[in-house]
């Protein structure tokens, strides 16, 4: 078994930090007090392949591993696991489209999104539906021309920021077989926004509801099959989780070089303060807990390319160990950091906000560990 990346790899992940630091990293705090990513960003990173990661090389995307494309995301977040994070929906997006659309389809939305001059937003939450996602009750009616869709969808990325969103919608009858997806562009007659949302991190993500009230949706913009919706809205799960995952791996990196630096530079009782056994013991665990989190990461994203048939499980039992191994990284540096950790100057409050998220979106952590338990006892 070879741990190291390949130097193709490698240089992903350099190509990735260096635009991170030079694109994102000086402007991540302005961003957030406004509310919104500039639009300009994202054809900066579509020119770089970051808009159609794992879309087919065809159509214009990358074709990544799902191992590279974590490697994106973990180089990405050390500048801002906020835009990280939302370039992540916008690539799951393009990849159901590109897995699951028609030609038709392909052919009107796949240019744009690879582009980024069309970006993605992916609503399958309600507001009485989260971890039950199956019971989702956004309705889609047949007509002549296509679907009139009713509904409401919450805590959407990209909620009235977004250029097109895929909603699943229900089409047939109770549970997930009654699942349809559907693409509705922005500007569609019946599509409108609920408010900002107040977040605790994130907070550079324009988070809204997404309310429909007899959308008409046409019928070429059903997304593949009736009734699969619900497979393809799980299908792309896998890969988020590992994307989230990345991000706060690579979240959890910059706090700990950030800490380093500090340390090296705070003085008490006459030495650094990294000179002190105790405080070293703490680094050093950070340290172990970050290396054993990034390999399990990259060996759930081995599985999922090599299409092992355990690779649902380690996605969801990576996604649940980073995650929680990240926030409290972050958390622990921000304590290395004493009352400066506490200032929003010093960057660390910032990645400790935008990464408790992590632990409920894609799956809750709780539901990761159902997940696990459930494949457990299948075996």
């Amino acid at each position: 078994m070879d741990f190291a990346l390949s130097e193709e790899s490698e240089a992903i992940f350099d190509m990735a930090r260096d635009v991170a630091m030079t694109e994102i990293a000086p402007f991540a705090r302005d961003w957030e007090a406004d509310g919104a990513i500039p639009r300009a960003l994202w054809p900066k990173l579509a020119e770089l392949g970051f808009g159609a990661l794992y879309v087919s090389e065809d159509i214009g995307g990358s074709n990544l591993s799902r191992l590279d494309a974590t490697l994106v995301f973990e180089a990405l977040s050390m500048a801002c696991p906020s835009v990280a994070a939302f370039l992540s929906i916008h690539n799951m997006c393009a990849k159901m489209i590109d897995t699951f659309g028609s030609d038709d389809l392909k052919a009107r939305h796949l240019p744009e999104a690879v582009s980024m001059e069309k970006v993605f937003s992916y609503c399958l939450t309600e507001p009485g539906s989260g971890s039950d996602a199956a019971a989702l009750r956004t309705r889609a009616e047949r007509t002549n021309e296509g679907w009139l869709l009713t509904g409401t969808k919450a805590f959407i990325s990209g909620g009235g920021y977004s250029d097109a969103y895929i909603v699943m919608a229900r089409t047939g009858g109770d549970g997930p077989k009654g699942i349809s997806a559907l693409i509705v562009e922005d500007g569609a007659e019946g599509l409108s926004f609920g408010g900002l949302e107040d977040k605790m991190g994130w907070r550079s993500q324009p988070t809204r509801q997404v309310q429909l009230d007899d959308c008409p949706v046409p019928a070429g913009d059903l997304l593949g099959e009736e009734g699969r919706g619900f497979h393809y809205a799980m299908a792309g799960l896998d890969g988020g989780r590992l994307n989230i995952a990345a991000c706060s791996l690579g979240a959890a990196q910059q706090a700990m070089d950030l800490t380093l630096d500090y340390m090296a530079g705070r003085r008490a009782f006459g030495q650094p303060i990294d000179q002190f056994q105790a405080l070293q013991f703490r680094l050093a665990d950070m340290e172990i807990d970050l290396s054993a989190a990034r390999v399990f990461l990259r060996q759930a994203a081995w599985k999922l390319d090599t299409g092992a048939p355990d690779a649902t499980k380690f996605c969801a039992m990576a996604k649940k160990h980073v995650t929680e191994t990240g926030s409290r990284i972050v958390d622990q540096c921000l304590q290395l950091h004493g009352g400066y950790g506490y200032l929003a100057d010093y960057g660390i409050e910032k990645l400790v906000r935008d990464l408790r998220v992590h632990q409920i979106l894609e799956g809750t952590n709780e539901i990761m560990r159902m997940i696990v338990a459930r494949e457990m006892l299948k075996a």
